[in-house]
């Protein structure tokens, strides 16, 4: 079959295109790996709240934490998996402002070579990595099935958190269950690893009594239990999004702290 010149240009046109798109998708978002400016400062309100995240520019703002804290954002772990290292590094609050070389929101994955290298520059931090076997919780669906709203259309990730007169929420914007994992980790006193075997991304809520002494059969749950009335974190999950924790062993990541200073001035 003999085709036309316009048939062929537009044959000819349409490869193209779609060649270029398909080229541009796979191309991955270039990410910095440092702030090009930051700014670290004493906080001396003593105030019991404290916040950190990220923001479109580049941006990463947060107050009132400690050191702890920002190597939690920094290398993924909760803050019970960093060891070693002088009293001021829970003590001391801080307030950070700073800056990427991008238009983008960074992720917390992104934002984590930023801030490894900000916490090596301004407090001279040295670490080195350690996993050992202990008490961990196992994320995986419940008998039957998750009860959860797979995100629809764009828009930034995230999960944030509340509390108020004995009861705590966490809420989840086209988050994953390894963010979820992750966020539950901070919260438990012990890893939580996600064995859902779900890999989209989710809307969610969810809202327990952060004191009630029921837990899941197993070595004692830690930080997520303890005296109050209303659904356990454990129960909350179940009956709410169709997850379940398991206590059981499993490996441990850990961040020694080798050297550390007060951080260096502005």
């Amino acid at each position: 079959m003999k085709l036309s010149t316009g048939a062929l240009f537009v044959l000819v046109f349409g490869a193209i295109a779609a060649a270029s798109s398909q080229a541009q998708q796979a191309v991955p978002r270039a990410v910095p790996r440092s702030f090009d400016v930051a700014s670290i400062k004493p906080n001396q309100t003593g105030s019991d709240s404290r916040r950190a995240g990220a923001s479109p520019g580049g941006m990463f703002t947060a107050s009132n934490v400690s050191l702890r804290l920002l190597m939690s954002r920094a290398f993924g772990v909760a803050e019970f998996q960093i060891e070693g290292g002088p009293s001021w590094v829970d003590g001391d609050k801080y307030d950070v402002a700073a800056r990427a070389d991008t238009s983008l929101e960074m992720s917390r994955e992104e934002l984590r070579p930023c801030l490894q290298a900000l916490l090596a520059k301004r407090f001279r931090l040295r670490t080195h990595r350690q996993t050992k076997t202990g008490s961990v919780y196992s994320l995986v669906a419940a008998k039957n099935g998750p009860k959860l709203r797979e995100h629809s259309g764009g828009g930034a990730s995230g999960i944030g958190a509340s509390s108020e007169s004995g009861k705590a929420d966490i809420a989840g914007t086209k988050a994953t269950m390894a963010r979820l994992a992750e966020y539950l980790s901070g919260q438990g006193g012990r890893p939580v690893i996600d064995n859902t075997g779900l890999r989209g991304e989710y809307d969610f809520r969810v809202e327990w009594a952060p004191d009630e002494t029921a837990a899941p059969p197993g070595p004692p749950a830690g930080d997520l239990t303890a005296p109050l009335s209303g659904p356990s974190i454990f129960t909350a999950l179940q009956e709410q999004l169709g997850l379940k924790l398991e206590a059981t062993k499993g490996p441990i990541e850990i961040i020694v702290i080798d050297s550390v200073e007060k951080p260096s001035a502005n």
